[in-house]
């Protein structure tokens, strides 16, 4: 159905242009809000639509509708506003390729989910919360499964079908004469996670946060826990955006080949990832997916490209040219970006440091320098390689490019933080502000 339709559309594109690229979308979802102690809200989201883009005189058109029975005017809508658009020779659609089957990226469990089912999930994690003497303060479960279609003048057709399941919760536990407060979460491919033992961690964390201690301002061991860490790599891996580099936005511009990182790093933005979170048999241009091998043992090997930027600089696309929906036009972004460490360096040799569980204004960090200043949120100090006691109003302040040069991994232990996939990380030197 969705082929048929993606085919007539671009039959109809062809009667006008040379070059056009149709991206198919059909979205179902299922999404949850909690706040407090209550589902706040529960409702079903359907949405199909199509994206059509041209080149004409190396001019891009571009435009969208959800109403299918209108796919020649939207054609001729595209046609018409290539016509005002900049003309640049880097604008290209991808050409015919074999693709590979990803593993693990669809659940037909999550495919036949209601609205009952993500509701009893939502309740369980509130009810559970409720059991460890936490007092849920928000949260949302949000479920699903998509399907796109990709085609174009050039004789790519590609197919993909994937699911999502998703939980959060934020609670609070009385703390004196103020709260301590937590969150947590998990999200997978599959109807795997457990809506009990996601409540049971962001209590866990909200109580051992409780009667926190001041710390004295130093440069110590910090171990940045999943969510602490993904929200600190955010900036680094902007600097691999080949968008970013060929705006001069990145520290990395003119670093091709040499050692940036610790030797102990190896990092790699892999589309084909199993049970990966952004894996699909290709990105929203129609390029294959692949593992894409950006920093070897330290040094800087490659950045990542969608066509336009691969074209702009002579290279071959990587495959990450992302599309938020058939909305939108597709730009440079990660797939699963995973941070490989070597080294190990557990919290039991850690002699005096700090355990950081979040942080708070990460998104305030400089994107090209990379210097930031955050809140370090459910933190705890560390004596002996021993959790000694929590710690209240502490601040991190650092570069993120000298941090991941004395970086090493906490654990062995990955997860899947939005697009990174990472260990907790230890970083051995980085000042701490009580």
């Amino acid at each position: 159905m969705m082929d048929e339709m993606a085919h007539e559309t671009l039959e109809i594109a062809l009667k006008y242009v040379e070059e056009a690229e149709i991206y198919l979308e059909r979205e179902e979802k299922v999404d949850v809000d909690i706040q407090n102690d209550q589902v706040d809200f529960a409702k079903e989201v359907s949405s199909y639509g199509v994206g059509i883009r041209i080149i004409r005189d190396n001019k891009m058109g571009f435009a969208y509708t959800t109403d299918l029975t209108k796919l020649e005017q939207t054609v001729k809508n595209a046609v018409f506003n290539a016509k005002f658009n900049v003309t640049d020779e880097n604008f290209v659609f991808a050409s015919k390729s074999a693709y590979t089957n990803v593993k693990e990226i669809y659940d037909p469990k999550i495919r036949d989910l209601d609205v009952k089912d993500t509701v009893t999930f939502a309740k369980t994690m509130i009810q559970s919360s409720l059991n460890d003497k936490c007092q849920p303060t928000s949260g949302g479960v949000s479920a699903g499964s998509l399907n796109t279609v990709i085609t174009n003048s050039d004789g790519v057709l590609s197919n993909d079908s994937s699911t999502f399941f998703s939980g959060f919760i934020s609670v609070n536990i009385p703390d004196g004469n103020g709260v301590s407060t937590a969150n947590e979460f998990d999200s997978s491919r599959y109807l795997d996670i457990d809506a009990d033992i996601i409540a049971h961690k962001a209590c866990e964390v909200a109580r051992d946060s409780r009667n926190g201690k001041s710390i004295k301002t130093g440069d110590m061991e910090v171990i940045l826990d999943y969510n602490a860490a993904a929200a600190l790599i955010y900036t680094f891996a902007n600097a691999l955006n080949a968008d970013n580099v060929q705006r001069g936005r990145s520290v990395y511009a003119d670093k091709l080949g040499e050692e940036v990182l610790t030797p102990s790093l190896n990092v790699y933005d892999d589309g084909t990832l199993k049970r990966g979170l952004n894996s699909a048999q290709s990105d929203g241009e129609g390029v294959p997916s692949q593992k894409t091998t950006l920093v070897e043992k330290g040094f800087l090997k490659n950045f990542i490209y969608d066509l336009y930027t691969s074209k702009k600089g002579g290279v071959q696309s990587t495959g990450n040219g992302v599309r938020s929906s058939f909305a939108d036009m597709p730009s440079v972004g990660f797939s699963n970006l995973i941070l490989d460490f070597i080294e190990l360096k557990e919290i039991s040799s850690v002699r005096s440091g700090l355990m950081v569980k979040d942080l708070l204004g990460a998104h305030t960090a400089n994107p090209i320098s990379g210097d930031f200043s955050v809140e370090a949120m459910n933190a705890f100090y560390i004596k002996d390689g021993e959790i000694a006691y929590p710690v209240k109003k502490a601040m991190l302040s650092g570069n993120v490019f000298n941090a991941l040069k004395k970086a090493s991994a906490s654990s062995m232990k990955t997860r899947q933080i939005g697009p990174f996939v990472l260990p907790p990380i230890t970083i051995s030197e980085l000042r701490v502000v009580g």
